[in-house]
């Protein structure tokens, strides 16, 4: 048996070196080179069309989601299953947020989904190891400015039905987005947002924008998982209580009794940081832009 698997590792090691393999390509995407006028940064635009888009002239609902290289090919497979051609979830256009150009994953998404910079002494005590901090502003305008008018004239899209979906940092973004420019998404869906990113600069944020702000017209939906909360054991965090700080947040939105605002909060069972987002994302849809139905099993 050693000897039969040490030979089907030399055949697909021959196989690497002598051959060359056509990439798998997922049908139905697109790939737009999109860069930022602001900052500059080199990005593209994922773009995945249900396959109902080719055989209806009606307009779709649109999704923008953060961290591309992870959730595109995810959210795309739960719809395209779990979806069930528009019975269980409404048919929508699935729209990937890369990363930089040049940049790694980390780098990436430390500058453009954070909103202020961070200090040389909280590098220190942090553990903070990106490059930069605090693009969020520019982000947040490159999506409003330029993604969103680009998809707009591109693909038959429901301009009053925008979605955006953030997952820690990409939830700390869209809570941002949410607080400053609450009309660039109809939904939010935020998913264990980062709010205790720089002493807790996000909450700060949310008490000022609802003492002063006499409207917020949005739907919000937040998520975070069961072991997001300081406990012991394993899988509890250690440092920060992402749990607290969600239900805070939805607490302090809800204050001014916004009547244009419908915000809700979910915790996640059996689930943490790593886990959670497949599981978050299905319920999510499912809620918020449920098919024609009756919902089916299978």
């Amino acid at each position: 048996m050693k000897f039969w698997i040490a030979g089907l590792a030399l055949l697909s090691l021959s196989l690497s070196a002598n051959e060359q393999f056509p990439a798998y390509e997922l049908p139905n995407t697109q790939v737009h080179q999109l860069p930022a006028q602001k900052n500059g940064r080199q990005y593209e635009v994922w773009v995945d069309l249900p396959a109902s888009y080719g055989s209806s002239t009606r307009p779709f609902p649109v999704l923008l989601v953060t961290d591309a290289n992870y959730a595109f090919p995810l959210i795309r497979s739960i719809r395209n299953r779990l979806g069930a051609g528009g019975q269980n979830i409404e048919d929508f256009v699935l729209v990937g947020l890369s990363y930089a150009k040049g940049d790694s994953p980390t780098d990436s998404r430390s500058l453009d989904y954070t909103p202020i910079p961070v200090s040389a002494q909280q590098r220190t005590t942090d553990n903070f190891s990106a490059k930069a901090y605090g693009g969020g502003a520019l982000y947040a305008d490159y999506l409003r400015t330029q993604v969103i008018p680009f998809l707009l004239k591109n693909y038959r899209i429901d301009a009053k039905r925008k979605l955006f979906v953030g997952h820690s940092y990409g939830g700390l973004l869209g809570a941002q987005i949410l607080l400053t420019q609450p009309d660039t998404f109809d939904t939010y869906i935020l998913s264990s947002p980062s709010f205790w990113f720089s002493d807790k600069y996000m909450l700060k944020l949310a008490a000022q924008v609802t003492s002063r702000k006499k409207d917020l017209t949005a739907r919000v939906q937040l998520y975070a998982a069961e072991f997001e909360q300081i406990k012991p054991g394993p899988r509890y965090a250690s440092k920060v209580s992402i749990v607290a700080d969600m239900q805070l947040f939805e607490q302090q939105l809800k204050k001014p009794a916004y009547p244009g605002l419908q915000i809700h909060s979910q915790v996640i069972a059996d689930e943490d940081h790593l886990s959670v987002f497949p599981s978050m994302i299905s319920r999510a849809l499912v809620k918020l832009l449920p098919g024609y139905g009756p919902y089916t099993a299978g």
